[in-house]
């Protein structure tokens, strides 16, 4: 049995989300997005989650530029685009994102989305490892 109390707390969030995101918050953009794509607090969409992640990015959201190019490296929500997601991936770390490190050397390394380069790619990596990625040391 759910616990009710979790679900009107996720509710109470979308909503609040929804209300923010709408006067431009770009953080509460994010926190919806997180919502649609996880089902917490409203049904699971994918859609509405890529379209709240590129609001939220296009805003300056360094999470989302993270998020946006994951939905368009896997697909979800959108057509999967390997040229986009690199450059979402660049956008993130280039505004600080230190999860997008590894997945940006992977696209370099493993030519995703741009051309193979090993220097770029040792270079993320271990950018990535030095900021406590484990799959990256």
């Amino acid at each position: 049995m759910p616990n009710i109390s979790r679900t009107l707390s996720n509710v109470i969030a979308f909503r609040r989300y929804q209300k923010e995101a709408k006067n431009g918050d770009k953080k509460a953009m994010n926190s919806l997005a997180n919502s649609y794509k996880n089902g917490k607090g409203t049904k699971k969409n994918l859609e509405k989650a890529f379209h709240w992640y590129q609001k939220a990015a296009e805003s300056g959201n360094e999470e989302a530029m993270n998020y946006l190019a994951n939905c368009y490296y896997d697909g979800e929500g959108t057509e999967k685009n390997l040229e986009k997601a690199f450059y979402w991936y660049q956008e993130a770390v280039e505004n600080d994102n230190e999860v997008a490190m590894n997945k940006l050397a992977s696209c370099h390394y493993d030519v995703e989305g741009t051309e193979k380069n090993l220097e770029k790619a040792f270079y993320w990596y271990q950018k990535a490892a030095e900021n406590g990625d484990e799959v990256a040391i």
